[in-house]
């Protein structure tokens, strides 16, 4: 039987979405990993993980994944990247982008703001209201797509225009959703723990179409849905650390 080790989503897991981590959620990870190998498995890419758990992410933890794995880094050190432009080619990377922002252009939505797109290692991510928002606009329109479906709607159209590039979207966090091709979801950093029988993932969106469904899902996973950072400690407290007495 394989080595056990625990996998984190960042964003409504152990942080508020894109808010920094609690010092009592940081202390009670460092905790965790007296007990169990500890993994954080994110969409975004390494510089907005850190600004939510800290300059020494990859160091403080066993494994950190940015964008869900396509960088991976083990102890501190750097396993592997993987790359969307080469994967797609400038053409159809192009025609994708061309599409978003006039999609967005001839998008009607309460508000806009800047940075409709945000190019990564391997995935964009793609934001109707735009990156730029301050944190009262992304609560507002999370409140306003979770019955208007902006981003449900987007997506649709993404997929039925460019069926052919074999492409996932995954709606994360308030404001946006991730494009990336098929595979390259959170279930992609698996690929680094063939040593683990036990693979416990926590995570918030877990839901189909959240940007944890397929890791979640995973035969190779047991999976946990959280419903904020006080949840997954309570959980894994019940789950890994020892019974007081």
């Amino acid at each position: 039987m394989g080595k056990t080790i625990a996998l984190f989503d960042v964003d409504g897991t152990l942080t508020a979405p894109r808010k920094q981590a609690t010092p009592e959620l940081l202390a009670f990870m460092q905790e965790l990993r007296k007990h169990v190998t500890v993994g954080i498995v994110g969409g975004s890419d390494l510089v907005k993980i850190k600004e939510q758990l800290g300059e020494k992410t990859i160091t403080e933890y066993d494994y950190v994944f940015s964008e869900n794995g396509l960088m991976a880094h083990k102890a501190g050190e750097l396993l592997a990247t993987q790359s969307l432009k080469k994967h797609l080619g400038e053409d159809n990377l192009k025609k994708l982008i061309n599409y978003v922002l006039k999609y967005v252009a001839e998008l009607d939505i309460p508000i806009k703001r800047g940075t409709f797109i945000e190019f990564r290692n391997g995935m964009i991510n793609v934001s109707p209201i735009g990156r730029n928002c301050s944190q009262e606009e992304r609560d507002d329109f999370e409140k306003y797509d979770a019955t208007a479906n902006v981003r449900k709607t987007f997506v649709a159209a993404l997929e039925k225009e460019f069926a052919s590039l074999k492409l996932k979207y995954s709606i994360g966090g308030q404001i946006s959703f991730d494009v990336f091709p098929l595979g390259w979801d959170k279930t992609y950093c698996l690929t680094f723990l063939k040593e683990f029988g036990d693979i416990h993932f926590f995570g918030d969106k877990t839901y189909e179409g959240g940007n944890d469904y397929e890791i979640f899902e995973s035969d190779r996973t047991i999976g946990h849905t959280v419903t904020s950072p006080e949840d997954t400690m309570k959980q894994c407290t019940e789950l890994f650390l020892p019974k007081k007495a």
